[in-house]
């Protein structure tokens, strides 16, 4: 999938859409791929990033697939990474984990649960404790920004996941978990690896899964408590309730109106243009490019055909690309240049017009409207408690 970023304030309008974040996704992993298959991934890789280099305001972050039926599938990929050279300073790199543990299982690739969590997650606590130890992996994680959850959403489950629910090391059924079960899982190695990671002076991870585009609308709830971003969130014009949290809460969504033109949602009713009314935090993004779009800008494609048909402003565009920045990967010195040095400041003071091109009285507004629809919560919990808002 792809996320965008906002241009120049002195640049044409095709400019500013130009800067963008893209997310491509091939989902071969370099450890099941035959060793022609990956120096032609690696090649189609190098040529995506000399593209992107040379257009200067663009950026990828492509996936990369971590089954967990292997302790070594790290090992593989980060050796196949560092030998064929595909980083780039306009890529940075998700891994993407499918949710099919009960494929591995009916095939006896593995007893349980918790070893799909312990291929997945231990070789990057080893790395981060004894780098020297897997040198090719501590480097190929510091090109890492993120993981996905990826899998059919629609696919439905019986288990509904609660404290009663069996642990990993006990789901020895070959049903698989259902959708909660797996998020919350990826949750806690994520957070407990990132707390060893940051103590230890290394970049941490985004947890950033698919999200929302089928299925339950309790997935929505779960991303809502675990994720630090979501792709797609379609399902969220279902319920007002979770919109309006994930409203107040500023969650990133990055969604993909082609991708789902063409799999769930006819694309004249995507709510991405209504989300962005609202204030709620959404991007542009590309989902499977080499399959939905016919041009090497796909992206643009996104940008374009969404401003024709929802007839976006200049503004809509540009604060869709700002968004887009500051979901994604990029460090902070990264965003600060994109943005602006107080790019991380609330509403009109962290915004650089000359930078994004987001005109100061829109981010104003959305500033103004969010503490506004927060102050009405506060003064509803002091009315409900019996204290008067107004004396205290």
């Amino acid at each position: 999938m792809s996320l965008g970023w906002p241009g120049n304030a002195l640049g044409s309008t095709r400019r500013s859409w130009k800067r963008c974040l893209g997310r491509r996704r091939l989902g071969v992993s370099a450890e099941s791929a035959a060793p022609a298959t990956r120096s032609r991934i690696s090649g189609r890789r190098r040529e995506v990033a000399a593209e992107l280099e040379e257009s200067k305001y663009q950026h990828a972050e492509p996936r990369l697939s971590i089954y967990g039926r292997s302790a070594s599938e790290w090992e593989s990929l980060a050796a196949w990474f560092i030998q064929h050279k595909v980083h780039s300073p306009n890529m940075r790199w998700m891994i993407q984990i499918p949710r099919i543990f009960d494929i591995f299982k009916s095939k006896k690739l593995v007893p349980h649960f918790a070893k799909i969590l312990e291929n997945v997650f231990l070789p990057l606590f080893e790395a981060t404790i004894n780098p020297q130890k897997h040198k090719k992996t501590h480097v190929f994680l510091k090109y890492v920004t993120g993981f996905d959850s990826v899998d059919d959403e629609s696919k439905h489950s019986d288990h509904m996941f609660s404290y009663k629910s069996p642990k990993p090391e006990e789901w020895t059924t070959d049903d698989n978990p259902p959708y909660t079960y797996y998020l919350f899982y990826m949750y806690a190695n994520i957070m407990v690896l990132n707390n060893l990671r940051k103590e230890r002076g290394l970049n941490t991870f985004l947890f950033r899964p698919h999200c929302g585009e089928a299925g339950s609308i309790t997935h929505l709830v779960s991303a809502f408590l675990t994720a630090d971003n979501i792709s797609h969130g379609l399902n969220l014009k279902k319920s007002p309730v979770l919109q309006y949290l994930y409203y107040l809460a500023q969650v990133p969504i990055a969604m993909s109106p082609l991708s789902n033109n063409s799999l769930f949602l006819e694309y004249s009713k995507n709510p991405l243009r209504e989300f962005l009314h609202k204030g709620l935090c959404v991007s542009l993004s590309t989902d499977d490019p080499m399959q939905f779009h016919y041009t090497k800008e796909a992206l643009m494609e996104e940008y374009a055909i969404a401003a024709q048909l929802w007839k976006l402003s200049t503004c809509d565009l540009c604060e869709i690309a700002r968004n887009s920045v500051l979901q994604s990967g990029l460090s902070h010195q990264e965003k600060k240049h994109f943005l602006g040095s107080n790019y991380l400041q609330d509403g009109p003071e962290g915004n650089d017009i000359r930078r994004t091109n987001v005109a100061q009285i829109r981010l104003a507004f959305r500033h103004e409207t969010l503490c506004n629809e927060l102050s009405f919560l506060v003064d509803a919990v002091k009315t409900e408690v019996g204290i008067n808002p107004a004396k205290s």
